[in-house]
């Protein structure tokens, strides 16, 4: 066992508070049978983490059934009623309507946005927190919301990047880059993708996917004469699963 609750071995017995084949169940056995050692401040620390990250896989999977289109910024579009459009293809959300319903309003009403794949995860990212946090402590987190890139992000996202982790876990988001690409369609130079934890992965504007179809997809937007394939990168971005149990232990745990 490879995962400790303070100076304390994390019991077995933890487990068996998660089905069988839930995301949450899938990470506590990575987590234990991992080479690498595991350490939480508390176990509600390790609760809000596999809470979040199976909201991640929720989240992810909603997206993609939402009818959110796949646009380039020059292109994105969103609802007015709840987001500005930005000149840069970005959205953030308007101040007089609270951002918790901005962002339901993307899953609600999917097929009047589109944005590219960095767009999405970030989208997804803040489902996931929002379906942990009560409302009105998400919207006390994130007053205003700025929907782009990862060089605009909340810092209460905390999102961290990782080269060569010792394991990879369902909520991870990867990435797959494609170095061939048709320099004519520089939007498929890679693909995010969410880790949904049974072989499968999320990726705006292709789907949820394997690897190799995701791969497959990236190969055919290569430059003429192309000989390198698209590859899964040995990288991973997690969201601040520590910042946000800490925030929810203060604002949420009385």
């Amino acid at each position: 066992m490879t995962v400790f609750i303070g100076n304390r071995i994390l019991p077995s017995a933890f487990i068996d508070q998660y089905p069988p084949n839930s995301t949450e169940r899938r990470v506590i056995e990575i987590l234990s049978s991992s080479n690498h050692t595991y350490r939480y401040e508390s176990v509600n620390h390790l609760k809000v983490e596999l809470d979040l990250r199976a909201n991640i896989v929720k989240a992810s999977r909603e997206l993609f059934y939402s009818g959110i289109g796949f646009r380039t910024f020059r292109n994105s579009v969103c609802n007015p009623s709840y987001w500005i459009r930005n000149e840069d293809g970005g959205f953030t959300s308007r101040d007089d309507v609270p951002p918790s319903e901005a962002i339901e309003d993307i899953y609600k009403n999917g097929r009047r946005y589109g944005t590219e794949c960095a767009t999405a995860i970030i989208i997804l990212y803040f489902k996931a927190v929002l379906n942990v946090f009560p409302h009105d402590v998400f919207n006390q987190l994130f007053s205003k919301i700025h929907l782009m890139n990862w060089q605009q992000l909340d810092s209460n996202l905390a999102i961290a990047y990782f080269r060569n982790p010792t394991d990879y876990l369902p909520g991870d988001c990867r990435y797959v880059k494609n170095p061939d690409v048709n320099p004519l369609t520089p939007e498929w130079q890679g693909e995010n993708a969410i880790d949904l934890g049974n072989g499968l992965y999320y990726g705006h504007g292709i789907g949820i996917k394997t690897v190799n179809e995701i791969i497959a997809a990236l190969n055919r937007n290569r430059r003429p004469g192309a000989t390198e394939s698209a590859y899964l990168m040995d990288s991973v971005n997690r969201l601040g699963f520590s910042r946000l149990a800490s925030l929810y232990q203060r604002l949420v745990r009385t």
